[in-house]
């Protein structure tokens, strides 16, 4: 084992590896400090997505799924030859995300990526080995919200019940990276309602000044459908209020106790 590259399990695209950070960072990765928005379904990460990239450091392109990216040995001599080179197949697929989120980021003419995929959640773990210098924004909504809406989306995919149990598994995959990892929380309600004191803190976490144009972002051209949310609201090119919080009463006993943990509820209410 190289000195400084501790391996963790890791079940996915290279699952018979060990995955691990790179042995030389400045050799190894092209992103310097990229950033992640840890968010569920439905939860608002498209229109921070495009308020983030309405700044002029700041490229936040549509949900790039890079983790599903892999990569194969087409003979057993190509894999010789890459472990020779210190290489199992994990290094590789990292080697290849970094590639592709960097070109992203040079053609916009930024300094900076930010990846909103909500899939990006379930995993933290290897995005933090891919980058330990990785930043974290965690956005969370009223966790029945987020089920209404992921309802809404689906059609007649899912009944209510499916969606809210679909929706948890992303709560419970961002809650879990919010536990391990250090990062901003900020909160879609908050952001619809107090957008530029929640774009402020944003802004102040990145490093990067506070700019006006951000809550007007405009007629973005890397909206694109079946990549991120698609409404009105978001196609506005401007930050509108959300929907009112649900009643309490109505929350189905499943978000319970997610609603409990992230604040909006209370012991007795729901009950």
């Amino acid at each position: 084992m190289e000195k400084g590259r501790n391996p963790v399990s890791f079940s996915g695209p290279a699952d018979e590896n060990l995955v691990r950070p790179p042995a030389d960072p400045r050799a190894d990765r092209l992103l310097v400090a990229p950033v992640f928005v840890m968010s569920p379904v439905r939860s608002g990460s498209t229109l921070l997505r495009a308020v983030l990239n309405a700044h002029s450091e700041l490229h936040a392109p549509h949900e790039l799924h890079v983790r599903r990216l892999t990569v194969g040995y087409g003979t057993p001599l190509a894999e010789k030859a890459m472990t020779a080179l210190g290489h199992n197949r994990a290094d590789l697929e990292h080697l290849l995300w970094d590639r592709v989120l960097h070109r992203e980021l040079v053609r916009s003419g930024k300094r900076t990526i930010v990846d909103k995929t909500p899939a990006n959640a379930f995993a933290y773990a290897r995005i933090a080995a891919c980058w330990p210098d990785a930043r974290y924004v965690f956005l969370l909504r009223h966790p029945a919200s987020i089920a209404a809406s992921w309802y809404e989306a689906g059609g007649e995919r899912r009944t209510r019940e499916d969606a809210a149990a679909d929706a948890l598994r992303y709560m419970k995959a961002v809650q879990r990276a919010r536990k391990a990892l250090t990062g901003l929380t900020v909160r879609y309600e908050d952001l619809t309602a107090e957008p530029e004191k929640t774009v402020r803190s944003i802004c102040d976490f990145l490093g990067v000044a506070f700019e006006p144009g951000m809550l007007r972002y405009g007629d973005q051209g890397v909206l694109q459908k079946g990549l991120g949310d698609w409404k009105d609201k978001i196609r506005s090119g401007s930050v509108q209020p959300g929907r009112d919080l649900p009643d309490p009463g109505g929350i189905p006993d499943i978000l319970k106790p997610m609603c409990r943990s992230w604040g909006y509820l209370s012991g007795g209410e729901g009950s």
